[in-house]
């Protein structure tokens, strides 16, 4: 086995030349024909029992040649790649130029390799000094939040429908006289006021007293979801069955008894704001940290290989998908409602992804500079951290060595970040 490196025109950009035994590459013949042999039915013989010549001379002698690449093939690469400290972050670009039974495999592959990054300036970045201040108006938002939790609904029947009403009302909705598909519901409650309705609707529920039937007249906008209903007249008939509204309770010293641990309206206030500076620290430290990375980042100039964010887009794709899924949602189907493609999707995150990307160099680059490396401790009291939050054992973790792997990349990660913010100059 030999392995020839050699650069081409493209920067950061590789050209290797394996040459594999003839024996391994046979071996591997007979280790895919072992595994697919059930599958293969050969008149004259019981499915599955046809020998590899057989099944070559029935298939053709190129039947293994694929698999068989497959199942030599990664393995030398990667320890290759590992002897020669290529660091790739492309797929590889494969061109076989000889594959034959008894002969040497031999073929090419073009690999993107991790950007150099040249670090200028990393110790005092100069950035804006951000921060976060608790106003009346948020601790009252806040406050506001808690009355609608522990609202109740009260039922009125001595007045009409007004702003802010829930209404409970049966509807039809029909277009030049016919009615259409999801246009009628009964007993449904409509919040006056909330605009889920189509524009024009809830103002014309204002002033129905119960047991009133309406016609409402209205038109679908012309960016209705809809193509069959966008843009036309629609006529509504609707008919009101009961009027609720939602009462606040009063902001005093009984309501923060009742939702809180605090005897007064005023200790009640003192908890929220002192959770939400809390709050704007922890954003105020993230936007910061994010600041001093852009900074560095932007003052960088790495050439970043296309696969490295064609990598990017699509772990960007991954997480997209996972979330969805939750939701019983493939990523296709959401892409469709959203009027786009994958292509577009694709294009619209190739910034973020290399911005994603050219962030992770730099930090890279400064954990190298600096020689950042977590201790045993550190690690193994994040690994306890870890079991705590997550109700497992700590021996558990503390014996997975792949996890601590990852965690070591955290940390380092983490005190890159912080050595930056440390030593810039905050304004």
């Amino acid at each position: 086995m030999s392995m020839k490196v050699e650069k081409t025109e493209n920067k950061n950009e590789v050209k290797l030349e394996f040459t594999v035994e003839a024996k391994k590459f046979e071996d591997g013949i007979k280790t895919v024909y072992e595994k697919n042999k059930k599958y293969f039915n050969i008149p004259g013989f019981r499915k599955g029992k046809a020998p590899m010549p057989i099944v070559e001379k029935f298939y053709g002698v190129e039947v293994f040649y694929e698999d068989a690449f497959n199942e030599v093939i990664p393995p030398i690469f990667d320890e290759e790649l590992k002897n020669n400290n290529i660091e790739a972050v492309s797929k590889p670009d494969i061109d076989i130029k000889q594959m034959e039974k008894g002969k040497d495999l031999i073929f090419t592959a073009v690999v993107q390799t991790k950007p150099e990054v040249k670090l200028g300036k990393y110790k005092g970045i100069e950035i804006k000094k951000i921060e976060y201040n608790v106003s009346d108006g948020d601790i009252e938002h806040e406050l506001g939040h808690m009355q609608e939790k522990n609202s109740r609904l009260i039922t009125i029947e001595d007045r009409a429908v007004e702003d802010g009403d829930i209404a409970t009302i049966d509807f039809e909705g029909f277009v030049d006289g016919v009615p259409f598909d999801g246009g009628k519901a009964e007993g449904h409650e409509l919040t006056i006021g909330s605009h889920t309705f189509i524009e024009g609707f809830e103002d014309q529920v204002i002033g129905m007293k119960i047991d009133e039937e309406k016609d409402i007249n209205v038109t679908f906008p012309k960016d209705y979801f809809s193509k069959e209903l966008a843009g036309k007249p629609a006529v509504f008939k609707v008919k009101l069955h009961n009027i609720k509204k939602k009462e606040l309770p009063k902001l005093d010293d009984e309501f923060a008894k009742d939702v809180s641990e605090f005897d007064t309206l005023k200790e009640l206030k003192e908890d929220i704001k002192k959770k939400l500076e809390h709050e704007n620290e922890h954003r105020a430290k993230h936007e910061t940290e994010d600041a001093v990375i852009k900074a560095l980042a932007d003052a960088t100039n790495i050439d970043i290989p296309s696969g490295m964010i064609d990598t990017e887009i699509d772990n960007m794709a991954k997480d997209i998908e996972q979330r969805l899924q939750y939701q019983g949602i493939k990523l296709e189907d959401y892409l469709k409602m959203m009027g786009k493609t994958m292509e577009d999707f694709r294009k619209e995150n190739e910034e973020p992804a290399k911005e994603a990307v050219k962030a992770r160099l730099v930090l890279e680059a400064v954990i190298k500079a600096e020689k950042i490396e977590p201790s045993d401790e550190e690690i193994t009291e994040k690994l306890k951290e870890m079991a705590k939050n997550y109700n497992r054992k700590e021996e558990e973790l503390l014996d997975n060595a792949q996890l601590k792997d990852y965690l070591k990349e955290s940390l380092k990660t983490e005190k890159a970040i912080d050595f930056l913010v440390e030593n810039a100059k905050i304004k």
